[in-house]
């Protein structure tokens, strides 16, 4: 089930790259851009998180906090978040139950193959625990700058 703007956002606690439960609840009264993408180190997955990267600054000065979130275990989110010079948290999502709740996983199709698995998806929570945006199943390449756009965030 996607998410729809004005919903309630569902309450999420993950083990960031460090290991230390991120929950929700620390991020109340701030806004927030969730990131879902479907495993680290992948081509697109990269691209997308360096451009989140890059337009960190952006978010930040617009108020907005970011967080990437991937079914990776905690060990290959430090490789990756280092590797890369991520300035956000990473999330690891390996039973994909926030993903799930998020309408970020589903079936997905390669090459003639079913499968499930993170469907590529940004939602954004408003500072009051609401779905201010949500896009799914978005190309990697230009969606961290189309994010930025809407959200006036550079």
């Amino acid at each position: 089930m996607q998410l729809q703007p004005g919903d309630q956002a569902p309450s999420f606690a993950r083990p960031d790259h460090t290991g230390t439960e991120v929950s929700s609840d620390d991020h109340q009264g701030r806004p927030l851009v969730l990131f879902f993408y479907p495993k680290a180190f992948t081509p697109g997955c990269t691209t997308e998180s360096c451009d989140f990267r890059d337009r960190h600054q952006g978010f930040a000065a617009a108020g907005y906090g970011v967080i990437g979130v991937s079914p990776d275990p905690v060990d290959k989110l430090v490789r990756f978040k280092e590797d890369h010079d991520l300035p956000f948290t990473l999330l690891s999502d390996v039973d994909h139950s926030m993903a799930e709740a998020y309408g970020a996983w589903g079936t997905k199709s390669n090459y003639g193959r079913q499968y499930q698995g993170i469907i590529r998806s940004t939602v954004v929570i408003d500072a009051t625990g609401h779905i201010e945006h949500a896009w799914y199943n978005v190309k990697a390449t230009g969606h961290a700058q189309r994010v930025a756009r809407e959200l006036a965030a550079g």
